[in-house]
């Protein structure tokens, strides 16, 4: 296995892109008027949806990129600037608040738990990164996503104890946590594809 590649970091920086802690308000906003044995029926149904979603992206991501002719160090800049912009809506989210956008009244099917909750843009975008970069370690990176995505189905089933144990304000500050180490992993993923390019010339 390559020695820049590590499982549980790539776990880490998957479960960060994901955002548990910030899908746990938009969960339980969704899903106020399901009674609560439904409830935990729907978000496993749902995370098992957005996994699915998640491997197709993994697996067939490296054909997307290849028509594309991407190379593996400016796809890894390329990633760091995401995750730069996602570290940064985490820290600074904006007034308007994500629940007001997925709210419904109607029990969810794919949307909007499925996609864009848990398999979003940033994510799937990740996962195309990841692939690209790290092409003959896709089992490694498939591990990791399993345990990100096991560690977010967690999270997001547990969203009804979480909210009553640290309110609003807890997640939101765990939230700026993850954002905060997502813009340090950011940058150290912009250095390492500097320094891939300047060997190459």
């Amino acid at each position: 296995m390559n020695a820049d590649f590590s499982i549980v970091s790539t776990a880490i920086l998957l479960m960060f892109v994901i955002d548990p802690f910030g899908a746990v308000p938009v969960i339980l906003s969704i899903l106020k008027d399901v009674d609560i044995a439904r409830r935990r029926i729907i978000i496993i149904r749902e995370m098992l949806f957005g996994l699915v979603i998640l491997m197709l992206f993994l697996f067939g991501g490296e054909l997307f990129l290849s028509i594309f002719h991407l190379e593996t160090e400016s796809v890894r800049i390329a990633g760091a600037v995401i995750f730069f912009v996602i570290g940064i809506k985490m820290i600074f989210p904006g007034n308007e608040g994500s629940s007001g956008l997925y709210g419904s009244s109607k029990e969810p099917f794919m949307v909007p738990i499925a996609m864009p909750l848990i398999a979003g843009p940033s994510t799937l975008a990740t996962l195309l990164v990841l692939g690209k970069a790290h092409t003959h370690e896709l089992g490694g990176v498939f591990a990791a996503l399993i345990l990100a995505w096991l560690a977010s189905a967690l999270i997001m089933y547990l969203s009804p104890l979480l909210y009553k144990l640290l309110r609003e304000k807890g997640l939101s500050a765990l939230e700026r946590l993850m954002g905060m180490l997502l813009l340090m992993m950011s940058v150290q993923m912009f250095i390492d594809g500097i320094r891939g390019l300047i060997h190459t010339f």
